[in-house]
């Protein structure tokens, strides 16, 4: 590691924009390590972003953007990024990777966080690595509706036909109009499944910062939403990142109809790749997603430390919570769920 520095650069915003050209360079780039990411979820949630340059002399030789999350509930973490399904280390070679995590390992000391979670990227050895609870989903999009039609399995494509012959029309935008019934889907939508919404200044923020590069697509019957997703594109992908639907998009199939427009929609805005992002392996979300058509592939994250966070919902310790959680009254949910889920990081 001869020659090699790390530092904070957080701070100086020439160097930070040097950091996302280096992410925007590189080919494990992801839109999770841009500033942009770090930026909107720490003043959505609330949160500290770090940003870990790594210098050869005067050269920029790679980076590890982190959130350092912090929850009365669920404790403290550095992340790679927070909020985020991908990221961690980006670096020219192993050296400076290392000095990377090691930098990563004494800022959680100064900053007393117990751990460090890497999701993705270069990882170290002797970290508690997990090869097998996630799985991403991508697969390209198809020339034409006609073909991605023909693209997604007899089975789901029945579902997807049954839903474009249903009285439900599309939109997509990014006012505010877009974002409420974005977040008021999303949030009847995991309350349903026993989980906390996040801040609707998150969503806000994302939306704000990355500008163009991202926006909200929603299904609506007989006027009302019933289905929205908010999406980001990053170098030809459309990556649906918080999306959901109410009881009644089940009915009327609105969900189907959803990801199948935005497949049209991001084709228009010249996109040649879906990614679905992660599912927990053996859900039914993983299930949805192989009925599309798309193959699961492992995600492999890492963490440093001994006392590493213990946030999976598929966690028995969990299980009541998430029974209790889908009974609230969806006032209540929204109320006191942004509290909560800021701090999951």
């Amino acid at each position: 590691m001869t020659g090699l520095s790390v530092r904070d650069v957080i701070a100086d915003p020439a160097v930070v924009s040097a950091c996302d050209h280096y992410a925007r360079g590189h080919p494990d780039g992801t839109p999770f390590h841009l500033s942009t990411w770090n930026f909107a979820v720490c003043e959505g949630c609330g949160q500290t972003p770090h940003l870990l340059a790594a210098y050869r002399g005067e050269a920029l030789v790679g980076i590890l953007p982190l959130t350092e999350v912090h929850s009365a509930l669920f404790g403290r973490a550095l992340a790679a990024t927070g909020f985020a399904v991908g990221g961690g280390i980006l670096a020219d070679d192993d050296d400076a990777a290392h000095a990377l995590a090691d930098a990563a390992v004494a800022l959680a000391e100064r900053t007393s966080c117990p751990s460090v979670e890497l999701r993705g990227g270069w990882l170290p050895t002797g970290w508690h690595r997990d090869d097998t609870t996630y799985a991403g989903f991508t697969r390209p999009i198809a020339a034409d509706d006609a073909a991605e039609l023909l693209a997604i399995p007899r089975k789901q494509r029945a579902e997807v036909r049954r839903a474009l012959g249903n009285p439900l029309t599309v939109t997509t935008g990014r006012d505010a109009q877009a974002r409420a019934d974005h977040h008021a889907v999303y949030a009847a939508s995991v309350r349903n499944l026993g989980t906390p919404v996040f801040p609707a200044k998150l969503f806000g923020a994302v939306l704000d910062r990355f500008g163009d590069d991202a926006d909200i697509l929603t299904v609506h019957h007989d006027g009302r939403a019933i289905a929205s997703v908010l999406s980001l594109y990053h170098r030809g992908t459309v990556l649906p990142y918080w999306g959901g639907g109410t009881g009644e998009a089940r009915v009327m199939r609105a969900n189907d109809l959803m990801y199948y427009a935005l497949m049209g929609h991001a084709r228009a805005r010249g996109c040649t790749r879906f990614d679905f992002g992660r599912s927990k392996v053996g859900t039914g979300a993983a299930a949805f997603k192989r009925n599309w058509g798309f193959d699961p592939q492992p995600l492999s994250y890492a963490i440093h430390g001994d006392a590493p966070r213990e946030i999976n919902p598929l966690d028995p310790q969990y299980q009541a919570k998430i029974a209790l959680w889908k009974k609230l009254p969806l006032p209540v949910a929204n109320l006191i769920g942004p509290w909560i889920a800021r701090g999951l990081g």
